[in-house]
């Protein structure tokens, strides 16, 4: 009886904390750079026959990097929000993560910055945007915030570090988590503005959408930080306690929720008669783009009922629950840039020509029939190598950086 004990109170104490992150964290980091190799590889093939190679063209200019670029902006937004916001309001947090929140967003920040650069044809067109600002465009608020606010991400990083070695004031720790906090919201907004300012484009042109990025935000961004914080668990990098990880997984499906409403919301915005009746819902519901939005819709839902059943929340669950919910939002990327230019809203718009418009054969109503858009192997693997930028950052941040709680040092 004694011997059964002893098991059960040696199940329960997790495993110590290894330091550097052993063999696997070493074999993650060499695999990331070789994909990051590759797809600089591809990149340079991209530069030199020109962005003919992708599947944008005048009709559909933004693509698979754009829609990567919210999605990575969402991920990082939230890593900051969930670490930020219990320091800002001086709550309890979620246990040892925080550190490890900050990284995912560094990490997500540097993979979006990563995927503007590859949308812009040419290296040199990042000094054009600078030299040539225009500092009334959303488009150059956002380059400017997101640069901001990795700075300030690296910089609430290092806070949170002299805070544990007694260099930094929990006061001044404190007023960075607020900054951190107002920027990592106001970097969703700006790049909301950017499509909701687009009067052209029938799925933006919509003041919902700031607090709509905003919310897809913190689901992504919990997601990430719940399938972080357990896979460093399980490798014996981090001690995480499971209650956390159930106040994680609560928090994560009410984020679900709020999305979803807005998600209604807007819907009805769309199908109402005055609006312009069921042309974008159906799009969406049975049109080119539905399996995007039932694989959101059902995946959501999902993970929503796994978050608050108390039964179901096992540690693989909550991490199944967490990917659905990653998915189910990049899906909502996919269905708002590509959902933007599915719908012709001017007449006879151009000479369809494999340099305007991607499915230019036939006639205007044959070429909206599917979808507009779908990437090219080289956009495929382009932003390939620049996901796996992101992940070799973090991994790399794991290795190098003290991302473990002060006690938990080993």
């Amino acid at each position: 009886m004694s011997e059964n004990v002893a098991a059960v109170n040696t199940a329960k104490t997790p495993a110590p904390a290894k330091k550097g992150g052993g063999a696997g964290l070493n074999v993650a980091i060499i695999v990331s750079a070789v994909v990051v190799a590759i797809g600089i590889v591809l990149w340079v093939m991209q530069l030199s026959g020109g962005m003919v190679q992708t599947a944008m063209r005048n009709l559909d200019s933004w693509g698979l990097y754009i829609t990567m670029f919210m999605f990575a902006v969402g991920l990082s937004a939230g890593g900051l929000i969930i670490s930020s916001v219990p320091k800002a309001f001086g709550i309890k947090g979620f246990g040892g993560i925080s550190k490890v929140a900050v990284m995912t967003s560094i990490a997500a920040t540097v993979a979006a910055i990563g995927f503007v650069v590859v949308d812009l044809g040419q290296p040199l067109r990042v000094w054009e945007l600078f030299a040539y600002s225009n500092l009334g465009s959303p488009l150059m608020w956002d380059i400017i915030v997101l640069m901001v606010y990795l700075i300030l991400s690296c910089v609430y990083l290092w806070a949170q570090v002299g805070n544990e070695k007694g260099k930094v004031t929990h006061a001044a720790l404190r007023v960075i988590s607020v900054v951190a906090l107002v920027c990592a919201v106001l970097v969703h907004s700006v790049t909301a503005w950017i499509f909701g300012l687009q009067q052209s484009h029938e799925m933006w042109h919509t003041a919902l959408l700031a607090p709509w990025f905003v919310s897809s935000a913190l689901v992504c961004g919990t997601g990430l930080v719940i399938c972080a914080a357990v896979a460093l668990r399980a490798a014996g990098y981090l001690q995480w306690e499971q209650e956390n990880l159930v106040k994680l997984a609560k928090l994560l499906g009410a984020f679900v929720m709020v999305d979803l409403y807005f998600f209604g919301c807007d819907l009805l915005t769309e199908a109402f008669p005055a609006a312009g009746g069921m042309e974008v819902v159906n799009m969406l519901v049975s049109g080119p783009l539905a399996p995007f939005f039932w694989i959101e819709i059902i995946g959501c839902a999902v993970c929503a009922v796994i978050c608050f059943t108390p039964a179901l929340r096992t540690t693989p669950l909550v991490v199944v629950a967490s990917l659905l919910a990653i998915l189910g939002i990049f899906c909502k990327r996919v269905q708002l840039l590509v959902g933007g230019f599915q719908i012709a809203n001017i007449d006879l718009p151009a000479v369809m020509t494999p340099f305007t418009i991607t499915n230019w054969e036939g006639n205007m109503a044959q070429a909206y029939q599917g979808m507009v858009y779908w990437p090219t192997p080289l956009e495929l693997g382009v932003a390939l190598g620049v996901t796996a930028l992101g992940f070799l950052i973090f991994f790399l941040g794991l290795k190098f950086l003290p991302l473990k709680p002060a006690n938990q040092e080993k």
